[in-house]
């Protein structure tokens, strides 16, 4: 909630702007809070320090005082919300009410026959929720899109996993940001953002850009390659089975080889 808050009050922006490291007294004097929490911004800061997103060090002013400066480090500087790659969306999402309440709600669930903590919560699945809030649907489309942003990085540095492929669905791709990325770095591959329809619903397709509503479950548009970014942990061992079946089908209906490409997160079972 710290990182919440200093993305709200604009301290990383704050301090990049200022273009070396800042004092407490020049950062309280940017930030547009009461008079009376000034003197709470030190503690801000120093369990966002302690965190990792900024350092504090001492600069010697003369020879009696030593004054203490703030500067960002490799992970404030994502969340700079002018950067193409800010993560700063995808923060504020991950920290809203509406994912933080259902870890409430641990004890309830384990107790109970709801499928996740957040139907325990909500009173229904995560995409039902998106589906009735526009508001909480454009927040949460938005931080998938800004981490999708990175993925111009991935797309440039592994290039030869493309290679050979004339057309790629984006299986829960959303507002189609990593599927833009790739069509205009690959301008022969035809990409099919693929989601559910309320999703895509207001999307423009473009020359290899295009957007298709429907279920996963059920069919999955042909093409040589099937991308998932963010979507099988999502889903139970049983489920991700029939995804993957869907996948074989959209894939050898092409009459050739294909392949499934997976980004997601990877847990260490080892020690520790």
């Amino acid at each position: 909630m710290s990182l919440k808050c200093a993305i709200q009050l604009g301290i990383p922006d704050i301090i990049h702007n200022h273009g070396q490291p800042i004092t407490l007294p020049e950062l309280v004097s940017k930030l547009h809070i009461h008079p009376k929490k000034s003197n709470c911004v030190h503690r801000l800061m120093r369990l966002l320090v302690h965190s990792g997103f900024f350092t504090k060090t001492k600069v010697h002013e003369n020879q009696e005082d030593d004054e203490e400066v703030y500067t960002l480090t490799p992970s404030s500087r994502l969340i700079i919300k002018d950067k193409v790659t800010s993560l700063s969306p995808f923060v504020q999402a991950m920290l809203d009410p509406v994912l933080v309440s259902p870890w409430q709600f641990l004890g309830d669930w384990f107790q109970g026959n709801e499928l996740t903590p957040f139907e325990k919560a909500h009173g229904m699945g995560m995409w039902d929720y998106c589906n009735q809030s526009p508001e909480f649907n454009n927040i949460f489309n938005e931080a998938m899109a800004s981490d999708s942003r990175l993925m111009s990085l991935v797309v440039k540095d592994y290039k030869s996993i493309f290679d050979g492929l004339g057309s790629l669905v984006d299986v829960g791709g959303g507002t189609g940001t990593v599927a833009k990325i790739i069509s205009e770095e690959f301008p022969h591959m035809i990409c099919t953002v693929f989601d559910l329809p309320h999703v895509v619903a207001n999307l423009t397709d473009s020359q290899n850009l295009k957007y298709v509503g429907g279920d996963m479950f059920q069919s999955i548009p042909s093409a040589d390659a099937v991308m998932f970014k963010w979507i099988l942990h999502d889903w139970s061992d049983e489920e991700c089975v029939n995804i993957l079946k869907r996948c074989k089908e959209a894939i050898t209906s092409k009459g050739k080889e294909g392949k499934v490409i997976i980004i997601d997160v990877v847990i260490n079972h080892g020690e520790g």
